[in-house]
């Protein structure tokens, strides 16, 4: 049996349209009373099991956390994925970021949806929906993007978080100052602060690793000062676009060298806890049910598998445009064990030296904080 996603979940295509409509003092659909002032906190990879496992750390951020304050970070569970559901108040299939890396049907090539935009994939017109800060920036309200110099002028940023105004900073106190001297400039307006460094040290070496445990107790202390600064009609919400689990090295399956597993495959794609195979535009009837059949043969007690169809019918992409169907494998591998799926062929060993992965639907990776102070606080 595949997991389904219910079109009416909460998720983090909720965030931003609720916060717009909360500055107009409008119902929303996570129930935010009026504010003039909002800021939105993404922590990448901030997943509520790995901040519950680390509770007595941070005492800030578990003081608000409750089931009231946790929601759905959609799927798949990639970054890219996640911020353009955030910032466009739609799903992957609407907003066409399907995965880690993607199809790009017209180049005949898979393309990483982080890193590489260009003219084979342009910022301007891939992510295909308008974005949250464009309909501020229309309404004649502020909006504002606060996070690392890299990031400024980048395809992704060009991407999802058009219509606002980047404020570069480098560090987490950082981050939070450039927030207080937002508000402090009185007005409406929304401000959205990105922090990527949780997701880097897992990646590197883990989310159970001491540096990742030093940079929690560090944003904890940050979110605790700022929220002891919040004055009336000021709110805040902290989420993350997914979460993380750390994949031993005797855990990864290199999948390549199995004839069965990559019968009729042109391409390879998503992340290694999602893996999206692509068939050959020219493959027979059947071929994507003949991959999936062998593919539960062998992994089915450790992932769930899926067609293209079986997945958007389990509404895993929520609704799906007919222009973004092809972007998405005609096969899905998404992890429900503690393993992550490597090609390997040709000596690639791309990726192989991360610890911390993401990218599927387990409640590890999917269930992400939704925590409120100040004029969001809940009673």
């Amino acid at each position: 049996m595949l997991p389904t996603r219910a079109a009416d979940e909460l998720s983090l295509a909720d965030v931003l349209p609720s916060c717009v409509r909360s500055l107009a003092g409008e119902p929303n659909r996570l129930g935010l009373p009026r504010a003039d002032r909002v800021l939105v906190v993404l922590v990448d990879g901030l997943g509520t099991a790995a901040l519950r496992a680390r509770a007595g750390h941070a005492r800030a951020l578990m003081a608000g956390l409750t089931k009231r304050t946790t929601l759905s970070s959609g799927f798949p569970t990639t970054t890219a994925a996640a911020l353009a559901s955030l910032a466009t108040g739609t799903r992957p299939g609407e907003h066409g970021i399907v995965g880690y890396t993607a199809l790009v049907p017209e180049a005949g090539q898979v393309v990483n949806q982080l890193s590489g935009w260009s003219e084979a994939m342009p910022p301007e017109t891939w992510q295909r929906r308008t974005t949250v800060f464009e309909q501020l920036q229309d309404a004649g309200l502020r909006s504002s993007t606060i996070g690392p110099a890299k990031y400024a002028d980048s395809g992704l940023t060009r991407a999802i978080l058009r219509g606002a105004d980047y404020i570069p900073a480098a560090t987490i106190a950082d981050r939070f100052a450039a927030a207080r001297r937002l508000f402090d400039e009185g007005g409406r307006g929304l401000a959205y602060l990105y922090i990527p460094e949780l997701d880097q040290l897992a990646h590197s070496r883990g989310w159970e690793s001491d540096r990742w445990l030093a940079t929690l107790e560090l944003l904890d202390s940050e979110f605790a000062a700022f929220t002891a600064t919040l004055g009336r009609g000021e709110g805040l919400l902290l989420t993350a676009d997914h979460g993380v689990v750390d994949v031993p090295a005797t855990s990864q399956i290199l999948f390549g060298d199995d004839p069965a597993l990559i019968e009729g495959v042109e391409h390879v794609g998503g992340d290694p806890r999602c893996v999206q195979l692509y068939l050959a535009p020219d493959a027979p009837l059947g071929a994507a049910d003949r991959l999936a059949e062998s593919w539960r043969e062998r992994e089915g007690s450790r992932a769930w598998i899926a067609t293209r169809e079986e997945a958007i019918e389990a509404g895993w992409f929520g609704p799906v445009d007919p222009e973004v169907a092809p972007r998405i494998g005609d096969v899905i591998v998404a992890a429900r064990k503690l393993v992550a799926y490597y090609d390997g062929r040709n000596g690639d060993t791309t990726g192989r030296s991360m610890i911390g992965q993401h990218g599927s639907l387990t409640v590890e990776e999917t269930q992400v904080p939704l925590l409120r102070a100040g004029a969001y606080a809940l009673d």
